[in-house]
């Protein structure tokens, strides 16, 4: 008979906090009450004005999917908990249920002369939830709780992506001051480079 999972009440519970975030994404996205629409030409240019919102929304939607997929694999990687383990896992679970805020704010603002807060905001999010993955990796190694050696070696492998992220969106935050829509694109290209390599090591794992 296979033993419990120790940590099945908290994959559920952080599992329902991924799954909230993802919901709360889409409420902003509408076209405004106010927009005068007597045309089919006036609706395209409604929905052409909701277009950053839809990027936003498309790019958080990714962040949060990749972050949840990588944290349904890093829980496997330990067969216990700890207290410290516990609280890290909340730390990002923190960062992940403010995405919506930036995101409707980058949406919003993505195209004025006012983006530079929303992305200076955004990719300091981003920062921070590199610092619960840190705090996560770190609590697993030293209240030693992997599985094995091989999930020891994932556990630092995941922490030391952990500081390049911070280091990463930290200056992605900085540069935002004064570039803010290239800040945006280059995020984004992160993001799809971090879901082509989950995808690549997946593939590696299975084979």
């Amino acid at each position: 008979m296979p033993e419990p999972n120790p940590n099945a009440r908290l994959e559920a519970f952080c599992d329902g906090v991924f799954a909230i975030a993802l919901t709360l994404l889409i409420i902003d996205i509408k076209i405004p009450s106010t927009a005068a629409i007597s045309s089919t030409a006036d609706f395209w240019q409604a929905l052409k004005h909701i277009a950053p919102s839809i990027f936003s929304f498309v790019l958080s939607f990714a962040v949060i999917l990749i972050t949840w997929v990588n944290h349904h694999n890093g829980l496997k990687l330990v067969n216990k908990s700890s207290a410290s383990f516990i609280y890290a896992n909340g730390f990002l679970l923190l960062t992940v249920v403010f995405i919506p805020f930036p995101t409707s704010l980058m949406g919003e603002y993505l195209l004025t002369d006012h983006a530079a807060p929303a992305i200076i905001l955004y990719d300091s999010v981003l920062a921070l939830q590199s610092i619960g993955w840190i705090l996560i990796a770190g609590a697993a190694l030293k209240n030693h709780l992997g599985k094995s050696e091989k999930a020891i070696r994932e556990t630092r492998k995941n922490g030391t992506y952990g500081y390049f992220a911070f280091v990463l969106y930290t200056l992605c935050a900085i540069l935002a001051f004064w570039f803010p829509l290239a800040i945006a694109v280059i995020t984004t290209l992160t993001w799809i480079f971090w879901l082509a390599a989950g995808i690549n090591i997946r593939h590696e794992q299975m084979n």
